[in-house]
């Protein structure tokens, strides 16, 4: 194993230990969080972090929404666009034409 296969494993060992903690809230206290994060073009996670004065993550991410879709919802978003379920790419794209038209058309 060469030093940078090492140095790969000994990142992914850190990260192997990293244990993710979630907190119960009022919604109203997440919302202010949340929205925080928003604001300063941070995940929820970020700012936490940033709050508890915790090092942030200096790898740029890129800026995406994610929603999981079953065989299901594929089926129905097939009907909705007239494309066969199976053209998962084509109905991302589909999603995504429609998921602009709505931020355009309702963006302040």
């Amino acid at each position: 194993m060469n030093k940078s296969d090492k140095q790969k494993w000994a990142s992914s060992h850190k990260a192997i230990k990293a244990v993710q903690v979630a907190f119960d809230m009022d919604e109203k206290l997440q919302y202010v969080i949340r929205k925080e994060a928003l604001d300063a073009g941070l995940g929820p996670s970020e700012q936490i972090r940033r709050i508890l004065d915790l090092p942030l993550s200096r790898r740029p991410k890129r800026p995406r929404l994610t929603v999981s879709l079953s065989a299901d919802d594929y089926q129905l978003l097939a009907e909705k666009y007239g494309i066969p379920a199976e053209q998962q790419l084509d109905i991302k794209k589909r999603v995504m034409q429609e998921l602009i038209k709505h931020a355009t058309e309702n963006s302040t």
